[in-house]
């Protein structure tokens, strides 16, 4: 057991796990360090195979006891775990700036309100779970939503505390309990969740927190076999080898991965509109998995939107994440910032052209321009892989069917934009092999509806009763409505 803490930008933050109710240190550790300006910010425990089961271990004790809470006596414990998140909406604001370079802004103002309202809204919904029934001539069927046991929750790094929360609200709130491994590029806000979580008196064991490596404690947690769940959203490689892995435990998994998303301007677009939504695609510096990053633009109008898209994009604040007016923070890892820099360099060796940008930015070590590359073929790299940093491409288009096979020519269906007259726009959006597709508008994310994609992008859908679908087992209680006699002449 540990009470070590360090602090960053004055929050105390705990490096260590945290386990039955309790923070458990490690003698291994990594570095933790901002994007902004490579400051490190704290060593982390890094978790073993001792860690894991005892995670795992403490899960599965406290499962029967919160299972049989039921919804309404699990709504309260919730509610405070939301509560205390909204008392510490500055300090969550400030370390996921510090420590995965995202705009403060945007998570003072959305992205916690957000998290506490992931608690709160499953905890609520999760009241509605009532027993369905079906009546057949034979018997009466009594469909339940029971929690599945053990569930193991791996986010990573580009929005660390809304995705954690959007998994954790609905896991817990029908009953299970969870085994959180935090991303290892930005673990601090998954930390103050476990006091969070301590603070509003969950059950030893209902909650778990785990830090490390993918490698070796995400690796360690995916292979146990009491997992009932694996909720996962990350890379198509890293999902692939969950799912081998899953398989052979027969454990459920639901897989959210990333995205190369058509933002489709129509000839009969508002222009001055479409060019403001698509210069929001360099948000968090590319980083979101559901951006709209392949411009397809009519023919028609390619001209006129690009001149006001750049105007726009010369508008944009590159800079620190923690002042109000940036708008374009740094990426999050060299690794990544080598890899965002190594397409683009690939995509002009093969003949692309760069409207602008398509270098690294002088404000820091770790910020790359924001960029727009034209003159492109469908087959080209930087047109079918997702690239995760400030790097759009641009196609033009004459037909509809043209640009609906331009869309769907990829390997990825995550999301998708589509800006035109409305009835047109709703027309190309319904032939788009996409989980969503947002018309005239971006990011509209309602708990109630499904979220998720296709092909590539993933496997199972979250958000409302889709999210009770996979954090539960549903069970059929069969009740006949004539006095039962065995047979073997049918089944």
């Amino acid at each position: 057991m540990s009470a070590s803490r360090f602090d960053v930008a004055g929050i105390p933050v705990s490096p260590d796990h945290f386990i039955d109710g309790r923070r458990v240190a490690s003698p291994d550790t990594f570095e933790c360090v901002s994007p902004i300006d490579q400051t490190q910010l704290g060593h982390i425990a890094s978790g073993n195979l001792a860690h894991v089961d005892a995670a795992v271990t403490s899960a599965a004790q406290a499962f029967p006891a919160w299972a049989a809470l039921g919804a309404a006596a699990r709504q309260p414990y919730l509610q405070r775990f939301a509560d205390a998140i909204g008392r510490r909406a500055e300090a969550f604001a400030t370390l996921e700036s510090h420590d995965a370079g995202v705009l403060r802004s945007r998570m003072a103002h959305g992205v916690v309100p957000r998290a506490m309202q992931n608690i709160t809204w499953f905890a609520e919904h999760a009241l509605t779970l009532q027993d369905r029934v079906i009546e057949t001539p034979q018997a009466r069927h009594l469909v339940r939503h029971d929690p599945a046991g053990v569930v193991a929750i791996i986010t990573p790094w580009n929005s660390p505390l809304m995705l954690a929360t959007w998994k954790i609200g609905p896991a817990l709130a029908s009953g299970n309990t969870v085994v959180l491994k935090a991303p290892e590029w930005a673990p601090l806000t998954s930390s103050l969740l476990a006091d969070c979580a301590e603070e509003a008196g969950l059950p030893p064991g209902v909650f778990n927190l785990l830090q490390g490596s993918g490698a070796v404690t995400g690796a360690a947690l995916v292979s146990d076999s009491r997992l009932a769940r694996i909720s996962f959203t990350g890379s198509v490689t890293t999902a692939k080898w969950i799912a081998k892995t899953a398989a052979a435990n027969l454990v459920p998994c639901s897989l959210e991965l990333g995205g190369k998303s058509a933002f489709i301007v129509l000839a009969d677009a508002d222009l001055d509109a479409a060019a403001a939504t698509a210069a929001l695609m360099y948000r968090n510096a590319g980083q979101v998995c559901l951006a709209g990053t392949r411009l397809l633009v009519h023919a028609d109008v390619a001209q006129r939107f690009t001149e006001t898209l750049r105007t726009l994009v010369e508008s944009l604040v590159v800079g620190d994440p923690r002042e109000a007016a940036t708008e374009v923070g740094p990426i999050i890892h060299p690794r990544q910032l080598e890899r965002v820099e190594g397409f683009v360099e690939r995509a002009v060796a093969g003949g692309a052209r760069v409207l602008w940008g398509g270098k690294r930015h002088p404000f820091g070590a770790q910020y790359f321009a924001p960029t727009l590359l034209t003159d492109l073929r469908q087959r080209d790299e930087i047109v079918q892989q997702e690239v995760f940093g400030p790097v759009l491409t641009l196609q033009t288009f004459r037909s509809d069917d043209d640009v609906v096979d331009m869309a769907n020519g990829t390997d990825f269906g995550l999301g998708g934009v589509c800006y035109g007259d409305e009835a047109h726009a709703i027309a190309i959006a319904q032939r788009v092999r996409t989980g969503f597709i947002w018309v005239n508008s971006f990011g509209i994310r309602d708990l109630a509806a499904p979220f998720g994609g296709i092909k590539r992008s993933g496997v199972g859908r979250e958000g409302g009763e889709w999210s009770f679908e996979f954090f539960c087992d549903v069970k059929d209680v069969v009740v006949p409505k004539q006095p039962f006699k065995a047979s073997f002449s049918h089944r």
